[in-house]
């Protein structure tokens, strides 16, 4: 038998097959051959399963062979990583300007894996009914320089429901990952897309201003226009993983167009001369920000969030 993990716990997954959703668990040891990583299976995985004897749970024999991850080194075991979900068609990173603040760091770490995995991503900015004219402007910067290399954004609101109509239209017949911090409102607007799920929410933290942990594993739901979308539990930090530093600028859209431009083929983009990477920034072509998220990612300063 064949279905999809739509839950881990850790221990055991609930896999989809057909109109049945049975728990299973991993017989023995489970490898996943070229990953070392702390779950050998992930929300979005497709797998082959049998039932055990005289038992409503079943048994997973094998891991079909993964179109696209997206993956993240583990906060506590710096040399294992953590794969969120696996078989997406899209990534949507939750961000929030304030309360809590998500860092163009951290919004760059992101994208970067989403490219290193080929997996498309986009940007959704929540909380707008929170937002001053002042924030709006902040708002239209933050967008500007995502937008202009190619990343989608939308602003909406998920305590009035401002735009949610427009995400509704974005994950039909697609498997969709929400990702982002704690407390940036990803359950809220995910209750939003699916009033009849009622996801639990919890008010950011006021003395630490980051969010407090709603969901504590990954989950899939099923969308009523067609699709998934995948709920994960809010990232404090984000790590980048499997990415030698030589290959590091094909992930910034912005530097790759550039770098056949280079004097030299071997070119880091850091102080070499005839820099087509740098000469751009010199111009104001690549958002200083982007520029900087590569450096802190090259110099291994890469999982502040």
């Amino acid at each position: 038998m064949q279905g999809l993990v739509t839950k881990s716990t850790g221990s055991w997954y609930q896999v989809k097959s057909g109109d049945q959703t049975i728990d299973c668990r991993i017989k023995g040891k489970f490898r996943t051959k070229g990953i070392t990583t702390t779950n050998p299976l992930a929300v979005g995985d497709i797998v082959d399963f049998e039932m055990e004897p005289e038992q409503e749970s079943g048994v997973i024999t094998n891991l079909t062979q993964r179109k696209n991850y997206i993956i993240r080194k583990s906060i506590n075991l710096s040399k294992q990583a953590q794969i969120i979900a696996a078989n997406l068609d899209l990534a949507l990173l939750v961000v929030t300007l304030a309360s809590p603040r998500t860092s163009l760091g951290f919004i760059d770490r992101f994208l970067v894996t989403a490219e290193a995995y080929g997996i498309r991503a986009c940007l959704i900015f929540n909380k707008l009914d929170l937002f001053s004219d002042e924030g709006l402007e902040i708002l239209a910067d933050y967008q500007a320089i995502y937008e202009n290399i190619g990343y989608p954004c939308y602003s909406v609101s998920a305590k009035d429901g401002t735009n949610i109509d427009v995400v509704q239209n974005l994950l039909k017949d697609k498997v969709t990952l929400f990702s982002g911090h704690s407390g940036v409102g990803k359950s809220s607007l995910i209750n939003a897309l699916l009033p009849d799920l009622d996801l639990r929410t919890h008010m950011v933290s006021d003395w630490s201003d980051k969010g407090m942990h709603t969901t504590t594993f990954a989950e899939m739901f099923d969308l009523p226009q067609g699709g998934y979308i995948i709920d994960t539990p809010g990232i404090r930090e984000l790590g980048v993983i499997d990415i030698e530093k030589q290959e590091l600028g094909h992930f910034f859209p912005e530097m790759r167009e550039l770098m056949n431009q280079c004097r030299f083929n071997n070119c880091r983009h850091i102080n070499e001369p005839g820099c087509a990477v740098l000469a751009a920034i010199e111009a104001g072509d690549i958002a200083l920000s982007r520029y900087d998220s590569y450096l802190s990612i090259y110099n291994g300063n890469d999982t502040r969030a």
